[in-house]
């Protein structure tokens, strides 16, 4: 039987795998993080994108008021088990489109972070749109997104991923199209936003895990909705074997520990005054 509901398939990518493997390598830099964007007790903050509150739940740690906001389901669960495992009264995570923020009221909001969140969101001049609305005069907006083209881990991961995935819809705006200042520029002045509001810079999340970086890259494939859905269309054509070997080179050459895993990711810091 046939239905004529669209399925939303950036709810699919990140419901697909388990992006809390992934993010379990990234809480060191989300807190550092959350001390570097100056989050303060009483701050009311969004984390858009926000998984299962790699930025969310430092920002909670230091007093602030937080929604967490995720497409996938099975994050938004997983947060709310993280934040109540920690006995955090002051954070709430809910399920929500970032293009699409309507249940959130305009200018509520001191500080709206995604750090590589929003990016990846379809439509992103109204995810620009919704971010400066719900953003109180005087707040910020902060943005973490990979760059396109840059030498790597994650910016890598996406370019060699997509070399072995059929061709996106007609219509579809890259995610890595965040990672360009011209284009974040357009989209918020599309909202209102002076370019004298926006300021950039480049920054450094880095991946930390035990082990070593092939057995890291095998919760890429098994965790990671890009990277899976490359290994299963790899898988088809035959090719899984090539794709394996490239993203292991990858990974091998990115590292910086001798005995586990260690692998800086420089990402484009956007930071938005609103007004």
């Amino acid at each position: 039987m046939s239905s004529s509901v669209t399925p939303n398939l950036n709810k699919a990518l990140w419901e697909k795998g388990d992006f809390t493997r992934i993010a379990a390598c990234m809480r060191q830099s989300g807190d550092a993080l959350a001390d570097s964007i100056g989050i303060t007790r009483g701050m009311r903050v969004l984390d858009l994108g926000c998984g299962d509150g790699t930025t969310a739940i430092p920002a909670a740690q230091r007093g602030a008021d937080v929604t967490g906001v995720d497409i996938a389901e099975n994050l938004v669960a997983a947060g709310a088990r993280r934040a109540e495992a920690l006995g955090l009264a002051n954070i709430v995570f809910q399920q929500g489109d970032a293009s699409a923020l309507q249940p959130l009221a305009d200018k509520s909001f001191d500080l709206v972070v995604s750090m590589f969140g929003a990016m990846f969101a379809p439509r992103p001049f109204d995810v620009a749109s919704e971010m400066v609305r719900v953003t109180a005069p005087g707040g910020r907006i902060v943005m973490g997104n990979w760059i396109p083209g840059d030498p790597t881990l994650v910016a890598q991961i996406l370019k060699t991923s997509a070399a072995y995935t059929p061709p996106p819809p007609e219509g579809f705006i890259s995610p890595m199209t965040w990672g360009v200042e011209e284009n974040v520029i357009a989209r918020f002045a599309a909202a209102g936003v002076p370019a004298g509001n926006i300021s950039f810079l480049k920054d450094t999340y880095t991946f930390q895990s035990p082990g070593k970086p092939s057995a890291f890259l095998d919760d890429f494939r098994r965790y990671y909705g890009p990277t899976m859905n490359a290994f299963d269309a790899a898988e088809k054509d035959g090719r899984a074997d090539a794709l394996q070997s490239e993203l292991d080179a990858l990974f091998n050459r990115c590292n910086t520990s001798a005995d586990a895993t260690s692998i800086p990711a420089t990402f484009l810091r956007v930071t938005v005054g609103v007004d």
